[in-house]
């Protein structure tokens, strides 16, 4: 009998295993920097087969971008701002929803060389600021430039890849770049070898604390298989949590997959990226998860800076309920 059961338990061992892994393309929001080392390490440490994907990495041109290609269907996860994602839902109702939030508070900057004499929003009339398409920087810079007097309609915006704003900046072909603060280390390395040095001016220092990169996916995939969703988030969340106790480690796996990387700085990006996700805030909420007070502040600000519905109920756009 006990040879029987045993018999039985390889089989349908055996079975499971051989069960083909659902396939899944992840959608970055932008260039492959060190930001995104937890999902590439954890795409190298094969913490989403364990849950039964094969999930495949593709560089991203901008939220807006992101979620637009996930609402088509060509990717069926993301990254992605909230604001965006929001922004799409009540204005092109764009069928995509936030299903982890990864950020706690926006790590939104403009990037500017000290040489340039810029020290503030105040002043950039008449400026040329680097951006790209369905940018979360263009999003919110009105509010930001209203909260620091400053005209917004008197900025001059130059489309362009995100991969090339920096040597724009360096060059001094604009005079300012949007940049996650979490990209500056690097950038300014690069910045010295020109003999330029690259000042960060954070969109919060005019008192714009919101939420900022989430995870995000079509309706339809929450509603024909749930089941998905569920395990690429445990994916997920095992791929934060691992990179942040292996930040070096992490970093060798990203640069191993993304050579254009190089480790001194995917670490340098990793180590300012962990402060965005852990932290009070994440300790408060769980990790993932938000604050109905944030949230509604968040949507306040996008609202305003699109003049959207600020009535709009911002809960539609998030759905955490298949966090681990």
């Amino acid at each position: 009998m006990r040879f029987i059961l045993a018999l039985c338990a390889a089989l349908i061992a055996g079975r499971a295993e051989a069960q083909p892994l659902d396939r899944a393309l992840f959608q970055m929001d932008w260039i492959p920097t060190g930001e995104h080392a937890a999902w590439y390490a954890g795409a190298a440490r094969g913490f989403w087969r364990e849950n039964g994907i094969e999930i495949s990495l593709t560089r991203g041109f901008g939220s807006g971008d992101t979620v637009n290609k996930v609402g088509a269907g060509a990717a069926v996860f993301g990254v992605a701002d909230i604001g965006p994602v929001m922004a799409a839902r009540v204005s092109q109702n764009v069928p995509v929803t936030a299903i982890m939030q990864v950020y706690t508070h926006s790590p939104h900057s403009l990037f500017v060389l000290r040489s340039s004499g810029i020290t503030s929003f105040r002043g950039l009339e008449g400026r040329r600021i680097s951006i790209t398409p369905g940018n979360s920087h263009r999003l919110y810079f009105p509010e930001v430039a209203r909260r620091a007097g400053t005209d917004p309609e008197r900025i001059t915006w130059v489309n362009m890849d995100a991969s090339a704003m920096a040597a724009m900046l360096i060059s001094r072909r604009v005079d300012a770049a949007p940049f996650f603060a979490i990209h500056h280390f690097y950038q300014n390395r690069q910045a010295q070898r020109a003999g330029e040095e690259i000042i960060a001016l954070p969109f919060v220092e005019t008192g714009f604390a919101i939420y900022s990169t989430s995870l995000v996916t079509a309706d339809t995939t929450i509603a024909n298989n749930p089941g998905l969703v569920r395990r690429f988030l445990r994916g997920a969340v095992r791929s934060v949590e691992w990179a942040r106790d292996n930040q070096a480690e992490a970093c060798r796996l990203h640069v191993a997959r993304n050579p254009e990387v190089e480790q001194i700085d995917c670490e340098g990006s990793l180590r300012a990226v962990m402060t965005y996700v852990f932290n009070e805030h994440q300790s408060q909420t769980g990790l993932g998860r938000v604050a109905a007070d944030r949230l509604a502040f968040t949507w306040q600000n996008v609202a305003s800076s699109l003049q959207l519905n600020a009535s709009w109920d911002p809960a539609q756009a998030i759905n955490t309920s298949f966090l681990p």
